[in-house]
């Protein structure tokens, strides 16, 4: 009787745990998806964070760098104006994203070497992860 009674005890403190590391999980999720929404779409932090990235990966110059960082500025003040289209007009955000990403592409590939710009492609994260910086780039 102990036994069966020490074993729900048991079971109820691993499921109360499991639901409060769920909603920890499902909460710092919640805040990175507003941090990069709309009103919130912090252009400056993304651009530091994001350059912070590129920096080290693809071994930029100092030369190199104001470039990208102007570029990668220039991308993200002219995403910040449809990324509400994300949750309106899903379609709408993805031609238009594209088209700015493109843009960027052309940006980077005047300031870039060749294996930079390959290596910047292969930066893509393979989801769109909001806690992931570089994701504002590609998604």
């Amino acid at each position: 009787m102990k036994k069966i009674l020490y074993t729900m005890l048991m079971i109820v403190a691993v499921v109360a745990v499991s639901k409060s590391s769920s909603a920890q999980v499902g909460g710092l999720l919640d805040k990175a998806k507003s941090a990069t929404s709309g009103k919130n779409f912090d252009v400056s932090k993304l651009t530091s964070s994001i350059m912070g990235k590129l920096t080290p990966s693809l071994n930029l110059t100092s030369a190199q760098k104001p470039g990208v960082t102007n570029a990668v500025t220039s991308y993200l003040t002219d995403k910040s104006k449809i990324v509400n289209l994300q949750a309106s007009d899903p379609s709408a955000y993805a031609q238009k994203q594209g088209s700015l990403f493109a843009t960027l592409k052309s940006k980077l590939a005047g300031i870039l070497l060749k294996n930079q710009m390959q290596k910047f492609m292969g930066l893509k994260p393979k989801t769109n992860n909001p806690l992931n910086s570089l994701s504002q780039l590609f998604y």
